[in-house]
């Protein structure tokens, strides 16, 4: 008697925590996102593809550039298409990519061996670019001044109330902690390389919390960022669990207590950057964007100039959407907008507040978006002054290593038409 008591209360016992686990799992909806520094090997090409694309429209504001980039071992390739007054020889490019290697990190100036690292003396640079094809051209450049769109294409702009940056929370955050172990290593080349990544892990609580923009807590934090081979483990996961707490993370979100937090999980991270991983641009469309929260184009934005819809079709699309969610017409928003080569206005526009709208419905957002802005890459280019990259202004080697949207000094990211949204 006394066992199959004992066995009914531990059946019971079990039968409870069965209960408290299932009821705890339906308690948590998490999303994640990630994030890779500018030392990453695809970053990498991007931000050397970019520099490319900067010094051809800073000396030809016509320029029309096209140039892929793979970064494989301590070889740099580039490829693609090249259209421009400005005559840049081959000693021009080598010393574009080196600068651009060093700005990054790789400057041979680290404690990191030839074997470990990137070194930018070691980079050979071989240049495969061609003239655009005149095909192309006569539908961009148009007699009457338009300028068609470089490419057809769907492009997707997005924004949530869930930051104060108008982005999903997750690639906020892990932005954040990208940025701060990024510039730790820039200044302390004597522990940490640069080729570094992180991955935020959200909370919402609940579908409904999600659908709604209302994170509850950050769940989980991963950090991996190349550190000296003297170093021990410990060490390391000292110095950047210091880092994640001073990163400015909000305090209502996280609790480092209340936080799963995996740094250098495989223990050792020493060999890093295209040595021991290529690069390709384009290849990091979700880090750049929104981190998975919400649709993207089907083409990259790095390596390509203002009459690529790719890249100013994004921005534009972005433009939008945060000024739908800035002005509380809703609490996210994703704009769709596309394009046919040659031609300036765009094929469609649609709005999709994924049902948060407050004041006026979707089909109406889209007819007001469609009939109050021109959207043509002319407009989008003078209305964001994208021919013109300066040190003053942006540049596109910047955005390619920040993120192509959410950072608030980019033009396309300003909230100037507020009072345009508000009167609908």
């Amino acid at each position: 008697m006394e066992n199959k008591g004992w066995k009914t209360i531990q059946a019971k016992a079990c039968g409870k925590q069965r209960m408290e686990n299932k009821m705890e799992k339906k308690s948590q909806y998490l999303f994640t996102s990630e994030v890779v520094s500018p030392g990453h090997p695809d970053k990498c090409a991007d931000i050397i593809a970019d520099s490319i694309v900067d010094r051809l429209i800073i000396e030809d504001s016509n320029s029309r550039v096209a140039s892929e980039v793979f970064v494989a071992g301590r070889h740099v390739v580039i490829g693609g298409e090249v259209k421009s007054k400005a005559n840049l020889s081959q000693s021009d490019y080598e010393k574009i990519v080196k600068d651009a290697l060093a700005k990054i990190g790789y400057d041979g100036k680290g404690a990191f061996s030839k074997e470990q690292a990137l070194h930018p003396d070691d980079v050979k640079v071989q240049v495969l670019l061609n003239q655009q094809s005149p095909d192309i051209s006569q539908g961009v450049d148009q007699t009457t001044g338009e300028i068609g769109a470089g490419d057809q294409g769907i492009m997707f702009g997005f924004a949530s109330n869930e930051a104060d940056e108008y982005m999903p929370a997750a690639i906020v955050y892990a932005r954040k902690l990208s940025d701060t172990v990024y510039d730790y290593a820039l200044k302390n080349k004597d522990k940490f390389g640069v080729d570094i990544k992180t991955q935020v892990t959200i909370d919402y609580g609940t579908k409904e919390n999600f659908e709604n923009g209302i994170p509850k807590r950050i769940h989980t934090i991963v950090v991996s960022a190349p550190s000296v081979e003297s170093m021990k483990i410990e060490e390391v996961r000292a110095i950047i669990q210091d880092l994640i707490d001073k990163s400015g993370l909000p305090e209502n979100l996280y609790n480092k207590n209340n936080t799963i937090i995996h740094i250098n999980p495989t223990g050792r991270y020493v060999n890093h950057s295209s040595l021991h991983d290529s690069g390709l641009t384009g290849r990091k469309l979700i880090v750049d964007s929104f981190g998975g929260y919400a649709p993207i184009g089907g083409g990259a934005q790095s390596s390509k100039d203002y009459t690529k819809v790719d890249r100013s079709g994004l921005y534009v699309a972005r433009w939008i959407a945060k000024h739908i969610v800035a002005s509380g017409l809703a609490k996210k928003a994703i704009v769709q907008i596309s394009y046919a080569i040659g031609v300036a206005k765009p094929t469609s526009v649609a709005v999709d507040t994924m049902g948060t709208f407050t004041k006026h419905n979707d089909d109406v957002l889209s007819e007001f978006v469609m009939n109050s802005f021109s959207l043509t890459p002319k407009w989008i280019t003078d209305k964001f002054k994208l021919d013109k990259p300066s040190i003053d202004t942006f540049l596109y080697a910047d955005v390619a290593a920040r993120g192509q949207v959410g950072q608030a000094s980019y033009p396309w990211e300003k909230l100037d038409e507020l009072d345009k949204f508000k009167n609908i």
